[in-house]
């Protein structure tokens, strides 16, 4: 996806439950809490930590160079725009 496309679609759903797909497969549930033009920051949706979703142990640094991968902040997770290949509003049911 566009970095632009992706921001612009980040930017429709800020404040609703969605799920991003992003290069390295990871999927992440969660709630758009803030959107820039480098990263999106989504409030994880603690039912799905632990199931394979991208949430469990490794976030919070070593993800290479700064700006790129994720970091947590006030916001939730960091999700780098240029790293998202898909975005969908999050069903209420996830199985």
């Amino acid at each position: 996806m566009n970095p632009n496309d992706a921001y612009n679609l980040c930017c429709s759903y800020h404040g609703k439950r969605v799920r991003i797909t992003d290069r390295s497969g990871r999927i992440h549930v969660g709630e758009i809490t803030m959107v820039d033009r480098k990263n999106v920051w989504i409030l994880p949706d603690r039912r799905y930590r632990g199931y394979g979703l991208g949430f469990g142990g490794g976030f919070g640094g070593g993800f290479g160079r700064p700006g790129f991968g994720f970091r947590r902040s006030g916001f939730g997770i960091g999700i780098a725009i240029g790293t998202i290949i898909g975005i969908a509003i999050a069903p209420l049911i996830f199985f």
